[in-house]
């Protein structure tokens, strides 16, 4: 068996009101190889666009990987980095309070995709001077106002 590639990926997600239109941009990196992308969602939260912006990223490996993930989401980096998501897996996606924890469909999307890749999650200040953080959220801006435009206009248009 080869040995397992290593991949860079930068993430972001925006929303235009909370909830409200939300998009997601990231930047797969191997190498000099480099792939953009974006999406986005009528009725949804920024935190949603922040975990979906990963999701769509690890979806797009091929085989199992080594992967750097940098967000600026304290929500997503922390969920792993302070061990929330193994906590709430543990108590049936309750959190310690016993409330349900938000967004159970994305994170264990995420969850999964984090077993079949050995993912290292990164906190990155966001509107900062990270370049390839700035370009993800110029990504997921872009994918809003992409869907905006197929949209029939409303009173605040």
């Amino acid at each position: 068996m080869s040995e397992k590639k290593k991949v860079i990926l930068y993430t972001d997600g925006a929303c235009s009101g909370n909830p409200g239109l939300g998009g997601y941009g990231g930047i797969l990196m191997y190498g000099n190889a480099r792939k953009e992308y974006s999406g986005s969602e009528q009725e949804t939260t920024n935190n949603r666009m922040e975990i979906m912006a990963v999701i769509v990223g690890l979806e797009y490996l091929k085989y199992p990987c080594f992967v750097d993930v940098y967000s600026d989401s304290a929500y997503t980096v922390n969920a792993f980095n302070e061990g929330w998501i193994y906590g709430w897996k543990k108590n049936g996606w309750k959190k310690a309070d016993g409330k349900a924890v938000l967004n159970v469909d994305l994170w264990e999307k995420l969850y999964q995709l984090t077993q079949i890749n050995e993912v290292v999650f990164h906190k990155v200040a966001g509107h900062a001077d990270n370049e390839y953080n700035n370009r993800c959220d110029e990504l997921a801006r872009d994918a809003i106002t992409e869907l905006r435009k197929t949209l029939p206009p409303t009173e605040e248009d």
